[in-house]
């Protein structure tokens, strides 16, 4: 059992430490020479066909996978389109390279489709924030309150939801809700449910997770990097916290930070998020300058800080390993996943009416 704390408002929530520690231990998948990785990408892209299968990748990944699915037909993007993807594509497996909720995600939607994973050990800060033996029973006693949760949780946890959201549309929808009179009960994300609560005005109730890597962006440090930088636009994820958010030109999902790079007549950016998206940001902008925003490293002037442990399991090697032999299938109990479908379903039917 992971260790509890309870908090000013008595949530039943994992410590922040125990979750940092876990994080920390995590090994990253290994960088592989030059030729080794084109021997693995043509086998991946052979194996690919040979399984009728398609790699689906976040963009938090490894600038190698996020090549190799869009060399082979496959897909990058954030949870949302990830989902979208994997449920409208033909293909009998979906290989998921990221987190474990996305495969899990993937699996909900899809149950007739094998999905696997490059490992099962990829863990999400936020879905370890939020335990559904801890927080179901916290739901039951606030029966008054519609129950919102963050894509970035279990199965289990979308299963007690109704609804599910992605940060692209979580402002959208919470905003719905509160127009049709609807109290909230928002999980597990404290920063983006403050920020949505913020903007919309909603009547929420914030279950006390985190983002490791978000959580570590320092808003003094990043308010002294803008005055090195004045000519720079200062892009956040709202999984941030509250003082690094005001100081944003643009605060947005994964998606919305890379059309802002596109699209912004700004020639230098300072990200505020995990750095795997400046594989992305790079291709769309080429001639932009990027920087990272100061995380809590040394001086809490990191510049390898900003990227998830987690998401650096995914790699080239276990890709190989795990269409060679059939592992790391993802599984999610059927009653569970029944249950699950309904709240993620609106989550897409929502999305396709914005």
């Amino acid at each position: 059992m992971s260790p509890l704390k309870s908090n000013i408002e008595s949530f039943p929530c994992v410590s922040e430490d125990y979750i940092r520690g876990l994080n920390q231990s995590v090994v990253a998948a290994p960088v592989v020479s030059a030729s080794r990785k084109r021997v693995l990408i043509e086998k991946i892209k052979g194996l690919l066909k040979q399984q009728d299968a398609v790699l689906v990748a976040h963009y938090y990944t490894h600038n190698d996978l996020q090549e190799l699915a869009e060399a082979t037909g496959g897909f990058v993007s954030d949870s949302l389109d990830m989902a979208r993807f994997g449920n409208e594509h033909p293909a009998s497996t979906l290989l998921v390279a990221g987190v474990r909720f996305m495969g899990e995600t993937a699996k909900i939607l899809n149950p007739e489709k094998r999905i696997l994973m490059p490992t099962l050990q990829a863990e999400c800060s936020l879905d370890l924030s939020c335990p559904a033996e801890t927080f179901v029973p916290f739901c039951d006693e606030h029966p008054d309150r519609t129950v919102v949760v963050y894509a970035n949780t279990s199965a289990a946890v979308k299963a007690r939801a109704d609804w599910v959201v992605t940060s692209s549309i979580g402002a959208k929808l919470v905003k719905h809700l509160h127009e049709r009179g609807e109290k909230i009960l928002w999980a597990p994300d404290k920063y983006l449910g403050s920020y949505i609560q913020k903007v919309t005005g909603a009547d929420m109730l914030l279950w006390q997770g985190f983002c490791v890597v978000h959580d570590e962006f320092k808003s003094g440090e990043l308010e002294k990097l803008r005055q090195k930088h004045p000519d720079a636009a200062v892009l956040v994820h709202p999984e941030s916290p509250d003082e690094v958010i005001a100081q944003a030109d643009v605060v947005g999902s994964t998606t919305a930070l890379i059309n802002a790079v596109n699209q912004s007549t700004a020639e230098k950016f300072i990200v505020a998020t995990d750095n795997g998206i400046f594989y992305k940001m790079r291709q769309v902008a080429p001639g932009k300058k990027l920087i990272e925003a100061p995380t809590g490293g040394s001086g809490a002037s990191c510049s390898s800080c900003a990227h998830c442990g987690w998401m650096a399991m995914n790699g080239l090697e276990n890709i190989a390993t795990t269409l060679e032999q059939g592992c790391n299938e993802v599984t999610v109990n059927e009653d569970v996943r029944v249950k699950a479908y309904q709240s993620v379903k609106r989550m897409i039917d929502f999305s396709k009416t914005l």
